[in-house]
């Protein structure tokens, strides 16, 4: 059995690792690589294999870094069944059609300017048609039930606790007389974190592959996230100002608007309006309205008096641009929580430009920024930043809040790892930048887990 790992290593975008084994191949993740923007389209357009030999495809979640690139995918002649959950199918509906329109936005865009020079048109990596396509071959299937991948291979789902329907995965997958169970723990999530259930620890496995996005650092405790929330917000209404919450539409958006909805029963958060602008968060809250079966307990005891955690007083969800513009034009506090989350495009960065200038509002960062992006800029400080070409001096205040993170931390992860298998043969670090990674091995090996491997990009491995 070979795995090669094709994305998403030694950086935290673009996951892909392709399993083969004798005959067949199967896709883990097809996501869409995030950074650089010269770089993020060669590798998002140009897939590291043939498609159309592709038998099976798993899907661990609906963050775009991991199903991003399906559309392309099918486009490139893959037809088989991309296997998740009932959840992330749903969600794929919204997100993914967004992704091509957003692509097919851009490239107008671009192609103005390429006529203006006398260059010729450049074509989206896929559009809105190509994603609606692509959800032809989604095959939802539930938690903790065995389904036939290929005449060779079995998988299970289990609760990742990371983002509404994210999912680990248990393939057992014979080959040459012997059973190889091969665990994919891409995204793991934290314990306690609100909404959804902790992940499940998967047992028996022979080999894992497994994130390090935080590998090396540990998150402040998710219990004081809220309250330091509420004292952020408090303090730049108290100076007349707004705050500014990149945001994923996808879970974070969610989970803020959970914290404001606890802070607002609470009478601990003043009464100011609060917009979620970004039709897609608009569109996935839905989603989570219709899935109430992954909330953990807690969520579901507050559904005993509080039948909507996602929409409060003074909540209001933006659908159109017209909307959207207005609330540039306000003068009086606000919070305002909009996409992207890495700041790359969207909404976000409107609100950013007219605000990042003035030291009276507050950007709180709230999720990972991976390297190169606006949203790394932000969190590192930088004195100036670029927004649509023009450049911005960071005036503003800026907090980060790793607290939200879905992700798990060293410990989590490492505590994972120890309980999967006594007998484990392999673990490969995937998910993570080169120093996250490192520092994550050699924690592993501190805890005498044998044959700990941070794959190079490209790398293939036999096992």
């Amino acid at each position: 059995m070979k795995i090669s790992f094709l994305g998403g290593v030694r950086t935290v975008t673009g996951s892909m690792h392709l399993v083969e084994t004798g005959h067949r191949k199967i896709l883990l993740d097809c996501g869409m690589f995030q950074g650089r923007r010269k770089e993020a389209e060669i590798k998002n357009r140009n897939l590291p294999f043939d498609a159309q030999r592709i038998d099976a495809m798993i899907l661990s979640h609906a963050h775009i870094d991991h199903s991003g690139n399906i559309p392309n995918l099918v486009k490139n002649g893959y037809s088989g069944p991309i296997y998740t959950t009932h959840a992330t199918t749903d969600i794929c509906n919204y997100m993914l059609r967004d992704s091509g329109h957003i692509q097919e936005k851009d490239v107008k865009f671009v192609n103005k300017r390429r006529r203006s020079r006398g260059e010729p048109p450049k074509e989206p990596i896929y559009t809105k048609e190509d994603a609606e396509q692509a959800l032809d071959n989604f095959q939802g299937k539930d938690y903790r039930k065995t389904f036939e991948i290929t005449d060779n291979a079995n998988a299970i789902f289990y609760d990742a606790g990371h983002i509404l329907g994210s999912a680990l995965t248990k393939l057992a997958i014979k080959e040459n007389g012997r059973l190889i169970n091969l665990g994919y723990i891409l995204d793991l999530g934290r314990n306690n974190m609100p909404i959804i259930r902790n992940p499940d620890i998967i047992h028996d496995l022979d080999y894992i592959i497994i994130e390090s996005t935080y590998g090396g650092r540990l998150h402040d405790n998710i219990k004081d996230a809220e309250k330091r929330l509420g004292e952020v917000i408090r303090r730049t209404v108290d100076r007349g100002g707004k705050v500014i919450i990149p945001s994923f539409a996808l879970e974070r958006a969610q989970e803020i608007v959970y914290s404001l909805n606890n802070l607002w029963n609470q009478h601990k958060l003043p009464r100011i309006p609060v917009y979620v602008d970004s039709p897609l968060a608009v569109n996935v809250t839905k989603v989570f309205k219709q899935h109430k079966e992954c909330f953990d307990e807690k969520t579901s005891d507050i559904l005993e008096y509080d039948d909507d955690p996602f929409g409060f007083d003074k909540l209001i969800y933006v659908q159109n641009v017209e909307e959207s513009k207005k609330i540039n034009t306000m003068k009086e506090p606000c919070i305002i929580i909009s996409a992207s989350g890495m700041c790359e495009n969207g909404r976000i960065l409107h609100h950013l430009r007219n605000n990042i200038e003035d030291p009276k509002n507050t950007i709180i960062i709230v999720g990972f920024m991976a390297q190169s992006t606006l949203g790394r800029k932000l969190v590192e400080k930088w004195d100036v930043v670029r927004i649509f070409g023009d450049e911005h001096k960071l005036r503003a205040e800026v907090v980060v809040m790793n607290a939200f993170s879905a992700h798990a931390d060293r410990n989590d992860l490492v505590n994972y790892v120890t309980h999967a298998n006594d007998k484990l043969q392999g673990v490969f670090l995937v998910h993570g930048e080169e120093s996250q990674t490192f520092e994550l091995a050699k924690s592993l090996k501190e805890k005498g887990i044998a044959n700990v491997r941070a794959p190079e990009p490209g790398e293939t491995v036999e096992v």
